[in-house]
């Protein structure tokens, strides 16, 4: 069973194109599939033509969300209503095209577990595309999944994958990333898109702070999560050594000018020597931080976090010879 997972605001003028071009697309799959709509707190006539829609064809869900939570909080919707072991993610405003879904069925079915679309030429303005292509290659640098389009909505995904990953901010935008840290296998396809059938674009500039720090901590959480010392603990031992290095060039200073050695000024009024000591109790609390991140590792450790399987093979036991 397929299960299509379409998060929306707000989007009246694109609805029922979409759905009839999904359903030409879905039909000759010859596979039962459903449509869920998720209303993230559409203010226009959206819930109206959702549920005529619902009235009109038993494939349709909706979701209505009682305010606007975000994309995120609607695929997360999507993903616990959907039934299907694929399951298919796309925007609503039209932009991408549903007759690319077999092309990605196909590329899934060659052994992957999630495929993201590339918009080869990204039919938007130029204030979206150069700031999505900045995130773009800054993700595939520091993460080492090398994409071209991350924030593309739609995606193909084998059911595992919805079931393993935690998505909460705006995290969807880099579900290939947790994906690919769950070990699963994750690769893109070229995609037609297409410029924007009826309203407005909903995202802002602002979306570009939240992206960044979301990032942080998706590389955190997908890179030391479950060893938080080496981060924390190494770069406190830097910062640590860097400090005591200072305090120990100043106190070699100081000895000098005590015995007469060298005529220097005093020690204790130099800016080097203040920034020393800031250093050594920051690596401290750095190191300090790892630390406790360990042991609230250690009282929250779950076996079943540390790896996600793909299959078992195993026979009933006693065996019959």
């Amino acid at each position: 069973m397929l299960s299509i997972v379409i998060p929306l605001f707000n989007e009246e003028g694109n609805l029922k194109l979409l759905h009839q071009k999904l359903v030409i697309v879905l039909t000759p799959l010859d596979q039962p599939y459903e449509i869920i709509f998720v209303d993230d707190g559409s203010t226009d006539n959206s819930p109206e033509i959702l549920r005529d829609l619902h009235n009109q064809d038993a494939a349709v869900q909706v979701i209505h969300f009682r305010q606007n939570f975000g994309k995120t909080a609607a695929l997360t919707a999507g993903f616990r209503q959907s039934r299907g072991q694929v399951i298919i993610t796309l925007d609503a405003d039209l932009q991408d095209d549903p007759a690319e879904i077999p092309a990605l069925l196909d590329k899934l079915n060659q052994g992957y577990d999630l495929v993201a679309a590339w918009r080869h030429h990204r039919q938007d303005p130029r204030d979206k595309t150069w700031p999505s292509r900045i995130f773009n290659w800054g993700v595939s640098t520091f993460s080492g999944l090398h994409l071209h389009d991350f924030n593309c909505g739609f995606k193909v995904y084998r059911r595992a994958v919805t079931e393993q990953i935690s998505l909460y901010s705006d995290f969807h935008r880099f579900i290939p990333v947790l994906a690919a840290g769950k070990g699963f296998r994750v690769t893109e396809l070229p995609v037609q898109h297409h410029p924007r059938h009826s309203g407005k674009s909903k995202y802002g500039a602002g979306r570009t702070i939240r992206g960044l720090l979301d990032f942080v901590t998706v590389l955190f959480l997908t890179t030391y999560l479950r060893h938080p010392l080496r981060l924390f603990g190494a770069t406190g031992l830097i910062i640590f050594g860097i400090g005591s290095l200072i305090e120990f060039y100043l106190a070699i200073l100081w000895f000098m000018r005590s015995f007469g050695l060298m005529d220097v000024g005093p020690i204790g009024t130099r800016p080097l020597f203040t920034v020393g000591i800031l250093a050594i109790i920051l690596g401290i609390q750095l190191f300090s931080t790892g630390l406790l991140g360990e042991m609230v590792r250690y009282f929250t450790f779950k076996p079943e976090h540390e790896y996600t399987i793909e299959r078992i093979l195993k026979k009933e036991w006693p065996i019959n010879k």
